[in-house]
């Protein structure tokens, strides 16, 4: 491996790139919060314990973790259920209403609740009008966090448990039924045993999120309900409570690790396959117990319009002018294009949105093409040295979004010769680097793959015909993981276009992207058109990230019909001449 110039290279570079941003900041973290000066102290953890709004937000993320765990599961497993393995009329009008929040989320999903059962809102005034004693703030505090962040993490339940649940045998299920087990029996220890891996990892990412949050219990929160990110957002404005916002963030790093580690011990020694010695397609099971079935279709339909009801009202709503948002009153002889027009043609509307359009388009791009020689060495060259590098440059998934952004803000804040004696705390940069960070894991992960499934063969026989590393790559490698790369870059690009939590803690004064102007709107803290212009935001929002979802599945999943109804054609027409 050593012998190639093109390896060194690229590892003196990953090299200064894992120690400056990846080790560096989250060690000085430690450093700072308990050796301040140099000196051993626990003073961080005193101050700490001695304050009762830390010590509360520390119970509410917990809780808030826990409770999303269950809640989470059981709406996901249910719009699972009524989508893919019961046979629903409707279904798939159901899958696209669950899947708005595929298009939409972060802050600007918990703005999109807010303007529309918030105090002000449209859903509010609406029932204030029939029930003129009802508390304004009705969604607010804990439930309303658990319901919109409940409603915001099932994205994961329709893309990863209906892929779990498509391989589940019908031969199986039948086999069942034939031994005389209800349909309850079949579901409950036939199908969701064979759900548990990717149910696990789900549970993971939900306990992960609830424990992490800061959009949706900062918009929706309340006074009474502030968990951890918040707090280190509060703690870390000023530099005399530092310590306690560096403390905070490690007790999300140390949760995140441990129940990594017990739940891959639990996860471990099950064994979730079907045996079947001919496998067949899952068929859609009807539900017998008529009643039963009626309730079904209900409860799906109302959890539907939930989903629905605040993507309709926000995209009717960039229609109207901002005197009839502010009293939250519809009329369709004031729909016109003027919110489009404002946000579209004056530059100070449109500026967060370029900016966030900037900032999500350098980082997905630094993103995968930094990654893609690292992802060729490191699937190609198994040894210590690259294994070692491959678990460094997971931490991004280990540690909380708040943590590395701590650790950016202590670490360089001053002159460090880690980045030529410069000082990136409060520059343009540091916002873009901490994008590149989080999406390190999910990228290289994606190319590894990608480059998993080339025939090494192809490279070998360039290589003996003198082709140089750099052409092989270029005219070999490249293209054949190519639609990956474009795949991994759009769904990176999405990802950020409306970030809040990382830009919160790093975004440069003057250059506030589009997540901190949607949360400033939220809270009512700029003019009239703001509430007008962050529906249009959200509606562009929506319409890129769906068309960049087309593009990334909806083309590929229809290629792959086809390419599979031509083989079938191919097949029969053989089996026929035969």
């Amino acid at each position: 491996m050593l012998r190639s110039p093109f390896v060194i290279v690229t590892g003196v570079i990953l090299a200064w790139f894992i120690v400056t941003f990846l080790v560096w900041p989250n060690a000085n973290l430690l450093l700072q919060t308990f050796a301040p000066g140099g000196e051993p102290s626990l003073r961080a953890v005193e101050k700490l314990a001695s304050s009762e709004r830390a010590m509360t937000s520390l119970r509410n993320s917990f809780l808030l973790a826990f409770v999303l765990s269950v809640t989470v599961n059981v709406v996901g497993v249910f719009i699972v259920l009524v989508t893919r393995y019961y046979d629903i009329k409707g279904a798939r009008f159901l899958w696209l209403g669950y899947a708005t929040t595929l298009i939409y989320g972060g802050i600007v999903l918990a703005a999109g609740y807010k303007f529309v059962y918030g105090a002000d809102g449209i859903v509010t005034g609406f029932l204030q009008g029939l029930f003129p004693g009802m508390d304004p703030d009705w969604f607010s505090g804990f439930p309303a966090v658990v319901i919109v962040m409940t409603l915001a993490t099932t994205t994961n339940h329709l893309l990863f448990v209906s892929s779990a649940l498509a391989k589940v045998d019908q031969q199986t299920i039948e086999a069942a039924r034939n031994m005389g087990a209800s349909e309850w029996t079949i579901l409950r220890r036939v199908v969701l045993p064979m759900l548990k891996p990717v149910l696990f990892a789900v549970t993971i990412l939900t306990f992960l999120g609830g424990l992490g949050a800061l959009s949706a219990p900062q918009v929706l929160g309340g006074r009474e309900f502030q968990t951890i990110a918040p707090m280190i957002l509060t703690f870390s404005a000023t530099p005399s409570s530092r310590d306690i916002a560096a403390l905070l963030a490690l007790v999300l790093g140390l949760a995140t690790v441990v129940l990594l580690v017990v739940l891959t011990r639990v996860e471990r020694g099950g064994t979730y396959f079907s045996i079947a010695k001919v496998s067949s397609h899952l068929v859609k099971q009807k539900i017998r117990n008529p009643v039963l079935n009626v309730a079904v279709h209900a409860v799906a339909y109302v959890l539907c319009a939930a989903y629905l009801l605040p993507v309709i009202l926000i995209a009717l709503y960039s229609f109207q002018d901002s005197r009839a948002i502010e009293s939250g009153q519809f009329r369709f002889s004031a729909m016109s294009l003027d919110n489009y027009a404002r946000v579209l043609g004056e530059s100070a509307s449109l500026r967060p949105f370029v900016i966030s359009l900037a900032y999500a388009g350098l980082a997905a791009v630094i993103s995968v093409i930094g990654l893609l020689f690292v992802a060729r060495i490191l699937s190609k060259h198994r040894n210590l040295i690259t294994v070692a590098v491959e678990y460094l440059l997971h931490i991004p998934w280990i540690l909380p979004t708040t943590l590395i952004a701590l650790g950016l803000i202590i670490s360089y804040d001053h002159p460090n010769p880690l980045v030529g004696g410069r000082v990136l705390t409060g520059t343009t940069v540091i916002l873009l680097i901490a994008y590149v960070i989080g999406k390190i894991p999910f990228t290289l992960r994606l190319l590894k793959a990608a480059f998993a499934g080339v025939d090494d063969s192809y490279e070998e026989a360039a290589s003996l015909m003198g082709a140089r590393t750099l052409y092989v790559f270029r005219r070999i490698l490249l293209p054949a993981v190519l639609p990956t790369v474009l795949a991994i870059g759009a769904l990176n690009f999405n990802s950020l276009l409306d970030d809040y939590d990382t830009a919160v803690f790093l975004a440069h004064p003057l250059f506030q992207p589009l997540g901190l102007v949607i949360k400033a709107s939220a809270e009512g803290e700029t003019n009239l058109d703001a509430r007008a212009n962050t529906f249009v935001y959200t509606v562009l929002l929506m319409i890129i990230t769906a068309t960049t979802m087309y593009l990334v599945y909806g083309r590929g999943t229809r290629d792959r019909r086809r390419s599979a109804a031509r083989t079938r054609r191919r097949r029969d027409r053989v089996g026929a001449g035969r």
